[in-house]
């Protein structure tokens, strides 16, 4: 597995996180895990997804996919950013609500044809949902690099 970066909070906000990871697979085969829904509580490092459905796979800005989550809820993610093999990011709803505020985001470059920096950042910076902070707050660089790290696992392995 490749080498991990921390970029850490931004300073001037402290809600903006982010970590990178080299990882030895095409940037191809790592967006497909990240774009189909399905495959996503695989690698979630912040231990929150249970499962969703197969079949949403997603295509564009614009595509909402559902997912459950281990404390029992469904979200709703709006995908706000989206560029195939490349960039992917979404704000989670509660069913029938606007998103309150929180991104993932998602991003490949490919360094050559077989290995890809994979860049995660989670976003609460316009998070308006009081209940959300507490969570919000504790996720942070490790978490990131967990789900980079189970990400790569399984990319390489396939």
């Amino acid at each position: 597995m490749g080498e991990a970066n921390r970029a850490g909070e931004a300073p001037e906000s402290g809600k903006v996180v982010s970590a990178s990871l080299d990882i030895s697979a095409p940037a191809d085969r790592i967006f497909e895990l990240i774009a189909e829904p399905a495959e996503q509580p695989r690698w979630d490092g912040n231990d929150n997804l249970a499962e969703a459905a197969v079949g949403q796979r997603v295509h564009g800005v614009g595509d909402v996919f559902r997912t459950s989550i281990l404390q029992g809820g469904i979200r709703d993610n709006h995908v706000v950013e989206f560029e195939e093999g490349a960039l992917i990011a979404w704000r989670p709803s509660e069913p029938g609500s606007p998103p309150p505020g929180h991104l993932w985001r998602w991003e490949l470059s490919p360094l050559d044809d077989v290995r890809t920096r994979v860049t995660h950042t989670y976003d609460w910076s316009r998070l308006t949902d009081e209940k959300r902070m507490v969570r919000a707050r504790a996720t942070g660089v490790d978490a990131l690099l967990s789900s980079l790290t189970r990400l790569a696992r399984i990319a390489e392995d396939i």
